[in-house]
């Protein structure tokens, strides 16, 4: 009979912490950089190369891909998915890292539960929708709803 190979959820040791970060087990991290005073959720997986800013809090359930960079004072919801291979041989890259592409979000940005980032760039003060699949750059400010994502509103100043 054959066995598997099998793996555990793990904190590697390339992992680089800032201060005073919250990690809730179970997670899968590893190769990638945790800014100050972070939160990262029960059952994240963050892969190397990854990058997130100071005081962003991530959500249970999300899933953080090779190329993402994730600026400070974010909130990533519940069950979001980053994307870096976009099947452009009709397939997946099958490990060809020339086909994976970047992914960066700016700072004060929110992204609701269950959103789907495609290899984008989000600007700064910038809220996603829960559910919202993100094909496409947002280079202003504002509210971004459904599939494909689009503006709906305009954030209001703090003065």
């Amino acid at each position: 009979m054959n066995q598997p190979n099998l793996k555990s959820v793990s904190i590697r040791d390339d992992v680089v912490f800032g201060e005073n970060v919250t990690v809730v087990q179970p997670v899968n991290l590893y190769g990638c950089e945790i800014g100050d005073k972070t939160f990262i959720g029960p059952f994240v997986e963050i892969q190397k190369d990854v990058k997130i800013g100071q005081r962003t809090r991530v959500q249970s359930h999300a899933f953080i891909c090779e190329l993402v960079s994730i600026g400070d004072d974010c909130f990533i919801g519940h069950g979001v998915m980053f994307i870096n291979d976009l099947f452009a041989k009709g397939g997946p890259a099958r490990g060809d890292t020339t086909l994976w592409k970047n992914t960066k979000i700016g700072n004060h940005v929110s992204i609701g539960s269950n959103a789907t980032i495609l290899p984008v760039e989000i600007c700064d003060h910038v809220v996603i929708g829960a559910g919202a699949v993100v094909t496409k750059n947002i280079t202003q400010s504002g509210i971004y709803a459904g599939n494909p994502a689009r503006k709906i509103k305009d954030l209001e100043s703090n003065g």
